[in-house]
């Protein structure tokens, strides 16, 4: 016996989201591959050039769409811009770690990271709206916070670069979900913001610097620098379809699976090293998730 017709397009709907959502999470989870190619070029430089050409796919995906009315909208409107200023800032220092840690080597603390993401979410929460913290997410935000000072004084090696990552990620999403614009031409504005300043950067790195910020005589190169747009777009597209089509719930098991591919890359990829104590600690991680996530499907039920 068939579904009713309402019921069967939902039920299209509902997996065309998952596939949209996952899609854009597997693709994060192997954007490492991606600048291991660009890693000749220093990290400051592919972040300039990054910002400079998803303002060109993104205006090109944005016409296509007849979607540059709300791009022009959002320039329009002061305090709508100065949120997307603000969060135009700790996206980029988000981007800049990121690359910089792929080509160094650092893909490991890369996926403790974004594993660590959703817990400095809910400290946001609690710091920034005075959210009350249910025992489940004080248990797990205590352990996440263990295996964070154990990597600290265990390893003796502050786990910058992680924290670094989810504490900017987690920030540029709690600003985003106070501004009421679009995935994609929010991202357009902000890079828009941006572009003076990298444009700027790029003139200096190549005169002052020496660097080379424009290898026309390494077409591949370059190609993958201009590519850069497309890559910082087409997940954040994917994601957005996704987003409107799925409980937040569903999402939020979903972002698991870009921090899960960023640990298999590191391991047998790229032969990145995990110490016992550093596997240790994303054992701890794992568990915090897990009480974390079982928490929050609960409370979803009642």
């Amino acid at each position: 016996m068939s579904m009713p017709q309402s019921a069967a397009a939902q039920e299209a709907d509902r997996r065309l989201g998952l596939f949209c959502a996952a899609s854009a999470y597997a693709l994060w989870g192997v954007l490492p591959i991606y600048y291991k190619f660009t890693a000749e070029i220093g990290a400051d430089v592919v972040v300039t050039q990054r910002i400079v050409w998803s303002v060109v796919f993104l205006a090109i995906f944005l016409k296509l769409r007849g979607r540059l009315g709300e791009v022009r909208a959002i320039l329009t409107d002061r305090r709508t811009l100065s949120m997307l200023t603000l969060s135009a800032g700790i996206i980029s220092i988000n981007w800049l770690v990121f690359i910089w840690a792929v080509t160094e080597a650092r893909i490991v603390e890369i996926s403790f990271g974004y594993f660590a993401n959703p817990l400095v979410s809910v400290a946001i929460g609690l710091i920034v709206l005075k959210e009350r913290l249910s025992r489940g997410q004080a248990i797990a935000i205590a352990i996440a916070a263990l295996a964070v000072a154990i990597q600290a004084v265990a390893l003796d090696a502050f786990p910058w670069v992680s924290l670094a990552l989810a504490g900017t990620f987690a920030a540029y999403g709690y600003l985003r979900k106070t501004v009421a614009v679009g995935a994609t031409p929010g991202l357009m504005v902000e890079a828009i913001i941006l572009a003076p300043l990298a444009l700027a950067y790029l003139v200096y790195a190549g005169a002052a610097l020496g660097a080379d910020v424009m290898p026309l005589d390494r077409p591949g190169l370059f190609l993958l620098l201009a590519g850069t747009g497309v890559v910082t777009a087409i997940p954040l597209a994917l994601f957005a379809a996704g987003a409107r089509r799925l409980p937040l719930s569903m999402i939020g098991l979903l972002q698991y699976i870009a921090p899960t591919l960023h640990l298999g890359l590191a391991l047998f990829v790229y032969d990145e090293q995990i110490e016992p104590m550093r596997l240790a600690t994303f054992a701890m991680i794992w568990v915090s998730l897990a009480i974390f996530t079982a928490d929050a499907l609960k409370r979803r039920g009642r």
